[in-house]
């Protein structure tokens, strides 16, 4: 356990902000949590987050060490586009799960970091884990980032929150869109039977908003551009089919079979734009079409 020693220069200031100012990287919720286990103390007395600082007091602080996390990493190949020591984004193939669930307890996106980024990770809440902001479908393919440490994954939290991480997908929609662009805005909750789906309802739901535009029109099917202003579980999916056109391959919400030799939606994740969590500079990422979705693409009649 390191004992780090804070000295106060001026009074009046909380003892959580006194924290964040005097160690690098450190959150306001991580110091107050370090606060709250009894981490900090003054003249061997712990304290409490509210502390009111005065000018020449002497604190210790107690950093806990990193402790690994329980989930296993895994040697598994990852198409990294971007990665620096605050974060790093992977264009995630379909197929793959993102985080250890019943049912998938290994070969998961998170696995496969934590065996990647080794000692980069400087954890998570307390863990030597990778802090995933946001989360795609095991059957959607593109990009998905990460967080090595607790401040950018705060910070990448907050831009996702007030919609300044911007999330561009593309997808092939069934049926023709009579508009060349548009706005779904229905509000998505669990769905009232089916608790493993989600649903168009009022019940028990939060808003969610979906900007599309169409890139290219087939016989009976239609490539879209899809701009996430908010990030609802399934959220393209459900408000897709919603409006009569779900994504190609979807089973759980569109037709109950395959379609042009498609095992799995054609929805993929294509750009990625956010603030650097250290720098403040603006990063935007974007990737290719995976060869799937050409394949689907070049069996489709124009």
């Amino acid at each position: 356990m390191d004992k780090i020693v804070i000295i106060a220069k001026e009074s009046g200031d909380r003892l959580d902000a006194l924290l964040v100012r005097s160690v690098d990287g450190l959150t306001r919720s991580a110091a107050q949590r370090l606060i709250e286990t009894g981490a900090v103390t003054l003249n061997g007395a712990a304290l409490k987050k509210s502390h009111k600082v005065t000018d020449g007091e002497i604190f210790s602080l107690f950093l806990p060490e990193v402790g690994n996390s329980e989930l296993i990493p895994e040697e598994i190949p990852l198409d990294v586009v971007y990665e620096d020591s605050d974060v790093i984004v992977v264009n995630k193939p379909r197929g793959m799960v993102v985080h250890p669930a019943p049912g998938h307890p290994g070969g998961t996106l998170v696995n496969a970091l934590l065996w990647h980024c080794g000692d980069s990770l400087s954890g998570i809440g307390g863990e030597k884990r990778p802090g995933i902001v946001h989360r795609i479908d095991k059957d959607t393919s593109g990009l998905i980032i990460a967080a090595k440490n607790d401040a950018a994954h705060l910070s990448l939290s907050s831009q996702l929150a007030d919609r300044s991480l911007s999330r561009v997908y593309e997808a092939v929609a069934v049926g023709n869109f009579k508009d060349d662009s548009g706005t779904i805005d229905r509000p998505i909750g669990r769905h009232h039977v089916d608790r493993k789906r989600m649903a168009v309802t009022q019940k028990n739901s939060r808003s969610a908003v979906t900007h599309w535009e169409v890139i290219a029109r087939y016989n009976g099917y239609t490539h879209i551009r899809c701009h996430l202003e908010t990030g609802r579980t399934h959220q393209i999916r459900v408000h897709l089919a919603s409006i009569g056109h779900p994504v190609l391959g979807d089973m759980v919400y569109g037709r109950k079979k395959p379609e042009k030799g498609l095992e799995g939606q054609c929805l993929h994740a294509r750009e990625l734009k956010f603030i650097h969590p250290s720098s403040g500079e603006p990063v935007h990422i974007s990737t290719d079409l995976p060869l799937y979705f050409l394949d689907v693409l070049n069996r489709l009649n124009p």
